[in-house]
């Protein structure tokens, strides 16, 4: 089986690298180049399973970040003299020219998302005379939680595989049976009617071989991008639970 897709959700490999900073709790301007190319590349490999179209450029920032991770492995060399300051020239530190990247397109990526959020808000007014609406009742809006973005699912598949593959036998029998994504999203209702309403996340890939662990992520977020799901986190890198997508079980998840 051969899968090919392509998410909307993926905006490139700075949103990338901004999401990995924000997860991490990195300052911007001081990035520990070693552990933020380490979660990048763990990332890739994660979307290299799910053979997800137009990673090239996605390459191209890696091969970027290991070329300033091995430049600021060089030692510095301290025995010029430096009695002549007007000679001197302080030493570029190699991560200038990548935190430029990443605050001008944070700056711009913000004011999209501003702009976005101000049509939304503009195209539910509507202009009218004023009349008495008491009739129609009180309208709440139950409160939700954070979503967690496409990258953070990633994240958790890749740990998932990572778990799997030191568990996996010396020897297995495998007996293949394609699943198509429609019939897999039914199955992942079903799981959730049974278990009443949510499940641990870990739990929908305990079994099944590589191609049926990307046909059920694959469920997820369709089921997710249709709003019959969410998936929840109590705490920064907890467990996730997926829980169907209704008033109730929100706060079950809290």
């Amino acid at each position: 089986m051969t899968y090919k897709v392509k998410l909307e959700a993926f905006e490139g490999p700075l949103d990338l690298l901004l999401h990995l900073i924000n997860r991490l709790e990195i300052d911007i301007y001081d990035i520990p180049m070693a552990e933020l190319t380490n979660q990048y590349i763990e990332h890739l490999h994660a979307m290299r399973v799910l053979q997800l179209d137009e990673l090239s450029e996605y390459l191209v920032l890696a091969a970027t970040l290991l070329e300033i991770k091995s430049k600021m492995l060089l030692p510095v060399h301290e025995g010029e003299a430096l009695d002549d300051s007007s000679d001197f020239e302080m030493e570029e530190d190699p991560r200038d020219e990548l935190v430029a990247r990443l605050v001008e397109y944070k700056k711009y990526k913000e004011a999209a998302i501003s702009l976005k959020e101000s049509a939304e808000e503009r195209s539910v007014h509507f202009t009218k005379l004023p009349e008495d609406l008491s009739q129609y009742g009180e309208l709440t809006v139950p409160e939700t939680e954070d979503k967690l973005s496409v990258f953070d699912l990633i994240g958790a598949f890749q740990k998932m595989l990572e778990r799997k593959k030191l568990r996996a036998p010396l020897t297995a029998s495998i007996m293949r049976a394609e699943v198509s994504v429609s019939e897999k999203m039914d199955h992942i209702m079903i799981i959730l009617e049974r278990q009443g309403g949510s499940c641990a996340f870990d739990s929908l890939f305990e079994e099944g071989d590589i191609e049926g662990l990307v046909v059920t992520f694959l469920s997820l977020l369709e089921l997710m991008k249709r709003s019959d799901i969410v998936v929840l986190q109590d705490s920064n890198f907890g467990k996730m639970t997926v829980s169907t997508g209704k008033e109730e079980n929100y706060g079950n998840n809290r």
